[in-house]
């Protein structure tokens, strides 16, 4: 029982992933920002470095990024499918 409560502080107190994504997804859902940006206005907000959030990034909020940063030619798109002839 104390673990519990232990854990619910921790989880108040410090950034999880899970909180971090909620958060991010928040911030699009209500703004007409990309996923990029929100995280960047989140550190800024929250005075948090750039450099430090890479543990906090899920899978999904990765997919996520990953796809702005394709569609506003930040990085080439990639094709995981092969065509054989």
């Amino acid at each position: 029982m104390a673990n519990g409560k232990i854990d619910d502080v921790f989880e108040q107190k410090f950034m999880t992933a899970s909180k971090f994504s909620m958060e991010i997804e928040k911030i699009v859902r209500d703004s007409d920002l990309n996923y990029i940006e929100a995280i960047v206005q989140f550190c800024e907000d929250k005075n948090i470095e750039l450099d430090g959030i890479n543990k906090l990034i899920s899978k999904p909020l990765k997919e996520k990024l990953k796809y702005d940063a394709q569609r506003l030619n930040f990085m080439k798109r990639t094709s995981r499918g092969y065509l054989t002839l």
